[in-house]
């Protein structure tokens, strides 16, 4: 009898311990939060975007690059079509343009993910993406040809550190920062790191001569970037819905500065070189986007971070959707009065900012 007492009162404690996890979980995930409508002025969807733009980077030249057709390990496919580059001219946001991947590369298993750009000292230019091809993690790295409008396979870089890859910014030829955004690789013990809040998350920092995690305690790190001076790296910490400031410090190692409060899960960091600015694509209902339903109302969420080095950033949200017009925007990207919002697995916008 005592054991069986014993046994009921540890089957009722972990019943608890579960509850209040999940619980926790959708305070987490936002699912009570009420989104109002919040619209810019003149916003079109870019013709020939389907299947999401996931992230959109920007040259100083008018061209944006936008990686689309996500292959994620754990989430649908929404087509069997490889996943592309595209280029875009701005500040019109017409010429919509395919880039075609030359080498060795298979592209049939093409999944980009997040993506940077990286011009040498010598004008080369250098497109770094994050690959899940068959379930994998990996970055690739492609040369651009402006000429043939192509991609150059370069090099296609594995590593265990390397293991759950979100976004990645580019510092040298064969340089990058990225974000692990789970420290499990299988879906099971995923889930039982976001039931447990664990914080395991971190950044990575590789070259051809060392990899190393460089800071850790992210609960959930996705997107990643760098200030114009290159001295901070900004990194969303998408589930404390937070952004993390860190400052590079001599040999390349990493000290949290601060952290920002955004109260959305925000995507993708995209910085503007001439302000400092952040601009995130965010989730404002996680649990909605988590369906993966391209006819859900999951909504989507444009924050801007001004001064963020300063000691009062100035926090803005600039547009903000109940899902009626675009699902679950990942990356939001500003040039010349113009601002290109993309999605996980759905359309992209461009709307007028002045």
């Amino acid at each position: 009898m005592a054991k069986l007492m014993v046994l009921s009162v540890l089957v009722v404690a972990v019943a608890v311990l579960i509850g209040e996890r999940f619980i926790a979980l959708r305070n987490t995930l936002l699912v009570f939060r009420e989104l109002a409508q919040n619209h810019l002025p003149n916003c079109e969807f870019i013709k020939g975007i389907e299947f999401g733009a996931e992230d959109i980077t920007v040259l100083d030249d008018d061209l944006a690059f936008i990686s689309t057709g996500i292959k994620y390990p754990g989430m649908p496919r929404f087509t069997d079509e490889p996943g592309k580059i595209y280029m875009l001219n701005l500040p019109s946001g017409a010429g919509l343009k395919e880039l075609h991947i030359k080498g060795d590369f298979d592209t049939a298993s093409f999944g980009p993910h997040g993506i940077s750009l990286y011009t040498d000292e010598d004008g080369s230019r250098y497109l770094f993406v994050v690959n899940h091809p068959h379930e994998n993690s990996q970055v690739e790295i492609f040369q651009y040809v402006e000429e043939e409008s192509t991609l150059v396979h370069k090099k296609t870089i594995k590593h265990e550190l390397l293991h759950n890859v979100n976004d990645i910014v580019a510092v040298g030829v064969e340089h990058f920062y990225a974000t692990n955004d789970h420290y499990f690789t299988h879906g099971p013990l995923k889930l039982l790191e976001a039931l447990f809040s664990l914080s395991w998350c971190d950044v990575v920092y590789y070259s051809p001569e060392a990899v190393r995690v460089l800071a850790g305690g992210f609960y959930g790190a996705n997107g990643i970037n760098i200030s114009p001076d290159k001295k901070h790296l900004y990194v969303s910490d998408l589930m404390s819905h937070k952004i993390v400031v860190l400052n590079i410090q001599k040999g390349n190692t990493l000290s949290r500065v601060k952290e920002v409060d955004v109260g959305s899960l925000c995507d993708n960091i995209e910085v503007e070189s001439k302000t400092g600015d952040l601009w995130m694509g965010c989730h404002p209902n996680g649990a909605k986007i988590l369906q993966f339903d391209p006819n859900a109302s999951a909504g989507s969420e444009v924050i801007r971070i001004q001064n963020i080095l300063s000691e009062e950033p100035v926090v803005t949200q600039v547009y903000a959707d109940n899902g009626s017009v675009l699902i679950g925007s990942s990356v939001a990207t500003p040039y010349k009065g113009k601002l290109l919002i993309g999605s996980v697995f759905q359309k992209a916008l461009i709307c007028d900012l002045d």
